[in-house]
């Protein structure tokens, strides 16, 4: 008599830590990297590892398999009974997790291969840089299934390319080629290929290791609240932030060192070379 042992599915998101850089994987190559509840909950988890782990200095978030994201997976709505109310709530859940991930107190960088579609466009617009390759894709596709965006596209998306232009993305659900995303503001730096894209983004995020985490995070908050709050609010925030990184123990290491003539303790410019 046999048993048949039923496949272990691989987790849908894999992380690691590694050299202060902390990487988030979207494992669903087979759909590329369709996000299924699996993968919502894993992304949800690996934001929580990276905000809490003190080791990480920066954060890539990439996609297995040739593609980032291709947005929702849509067999799982089709084959979903939810609608009305529950869907609602289904939805509300993803702002439970998202804005933890725009609003990551540590630079975030996107490493687009392929397809970012959908939510997936929107996971890409929550990084801080986007490294995209030749191949990279990015849409606002729900307008083709009579959807409006959603995980927080319709707040990004008009930040970055502006609004007239935002519009015009998603009322079109047009797809954008890497080199248009890059005219438009939406990818920071274009790569050949999927090694160069990760190499490039190991790099980039290597390049934040020596740098005040506090101080980034601080400032990354602050402009994050840029278009929502007026110029006397944002004074207060930066009077707040001033303070609390004066008194840091990095900003007195650096200024010590400066006193004493020895190499600053973060140099971009150096760490490029």
């Amino acid at each position: 008599m046999s048993t048949t042992i039923p496949p272990i599915n691989p987790p849908a998101v894999l992380t690691e830590v590694k050299d202060g850089i902390g990487r988030i994987t979207l494992n669903r190559p087979e759909s590329r990297n369709a996000l299924n509840q699996d993968m919502r909950k894993g992304i949800a988890a690996a934001i929580v590892q990276m905000r809490d782990d003190d080791s990480v200095k920066a954060v890539i978030i990439t996609g297995a398999g040739g593609s980032f994201c291709s947005g929702g997976d849509v067999i799982q709505m089709v084959q979903s009974s939810e609608s009305g109310l529950p869907w609602r709530e289904r939805i509300r859940t993803l702002h439970q997790w998202f804005p933890e991930l725009v609003n990551l107190q540590k630079p975030v960088i996107a490493a687009v291969d392929g397809p970012a579609f959908g939510a997936g466009f929107s996971l890409a617009l929550a990084a801080d840089f986007i490294l995209a390759t030749q191949r990279a894709k990015f849409c606002a596709v729900f307008g083709r299934i009579g959807l409006v965006p959603d995980l927080g596209a319709m707040q990004l998306l008009p930040r970055i390319v502006g609004q007239q232009r935002a519009k015009e993305l998603v009322f079109t659900a047009r797809t954008v080629e890497a080199n248009e995303a890059k005219a438009l503001g939406i990818v920071y730096e274009i790569v050949e290929d999927g090694a160069a894209l990760q190499t490039e983004a190991q790099a980039l995020a290597a390049r934040f290791r020596d740098a005040s985490t506090a101080a980034i995070g601080m400032a990354k908050t602050i402009m994050n609240q840029a278009f929502e709050l007026d110029a006397r609010a944002m004074s207060e925030l930066e009077a707040y932030a001033q303070t609390l990184c004066r008194g840091s123990e990095y900003h007195q290491q650096a200024v010590q060192r400066f006193r004493d003539k020895q190499p600053p303790l973060f140099d971009w410019d150096k760490a490029a070379k």
